[in-house]
């Protein structure tokens, strides 16, 4: 069995560390760098950085403040936000990201997670399915930072992914994100046991038992985590104790207690 994974997600815009719920409510929260020298003091796997603004302002995330965080990043990073191009792509992986996350434009160019795994590899590749329930209490995918519905529900859209090449997938729930009230777990279930590839769950951990319970109910590969490590006094470290404690096999980069 493969050890399951941590993973801080960032969410950026201005170069500011941002939060809200339901994607909604966005407010400041900290600055970017700090964060992530912190992050790399409490054993975490990987980190995840997300800016939330490119599809709004139709511009490219900066660069150079992007260069900046991998610089001081010393675990590997997944970079996020307005990636719809194999240039923009070469750019990111160039300035040291080690995976790229693909969301909004893979509803409108199906052709380019193919792309982009077949040029740069698959291991490199992360798929974002964004999904809440619509008007009709139907589970679907959106995109644009949840503004958009999309005609897939999150099951056949990620099986779609998989066959086009995607190499990860990180599965938000935007009904539960900013909620800490835990993971949604039914359908985390469903889908890793339709696909063959590493999901990564994100949207609602609060506390130590919400990351347990994916672990031991779901064969999610890693839990994404955001408010908790945030707003609690929560840290890394004291999630992969429990595990290790109730019988998940973790990876351990510093001694835990």
């Amino acid at each position: 069995m493969l050890k399951k994974r941590i993973i801080p997600i960032l969410l950026w815009k201005d170069t500011g560390l941002v939060k809200g719920k339901k994607f909604n409510s966005w407010r400041r929260v900290g600055s970017v760098l700090p964060a992530i020298k912190i992050f790399n003091l409490r054993d975490v796997d990987e980190l995840i950085l997300l800016n939330i603004e490119s599809h709004e302002k139709k511009i490219k995330p900066d660069l150079n403040f992007i260069e900046t965080c991998l610089k001081h990043c010393n675990v590997p990073m997944t970079v996020g936000g307005g990636i719809d191009t194999i240039d923009y792509a070469r750019q990111l992986l160039k300035i040291g990201a080690d995976k790229l996350s693909i969301n909004s434009a893979a509803y409108s160019n199906k052709d380019l997670i193919n792309i982009l795994s077949n040029e740069f590899g698959k291991q490199c590749v992360v798929v974002s399915i964004d999904y809440k329930k619509n008007s009709k209490g139907e589970l679907k995918c959106y995109s644009h930072n949840g503004k958009i519905e999309t005609i897939y529900s999150p099951l056949e859209w990620a099986s779609k992914v998989e066959k086009n090449g995607a190499g990860e997938i990180l599965l938000t729930n935007i009904d539960h994100e900013g909620s800490m009230s835990g993971y949604d777990l039914n359908l985390a279930k469903i889908i890793t046991n339709k696909i063959n590839i590493p999901l990564v769950c994100s949207g609602g951990a609060g506390n130590s038992s919400h990351v347990y319970e994916l672990f031991s109910r779901t064969n999610t590969a890693a839990a994404a985590v955001s408010s908790m490590f945030q707003f609690t006094e929560k840290t890394p470290n004291d999630v992969k104790s429990f595990l290790l404690s109730n019988g998940i096999k973790i990876r351990k980069n510093v001694k835990l207690q």
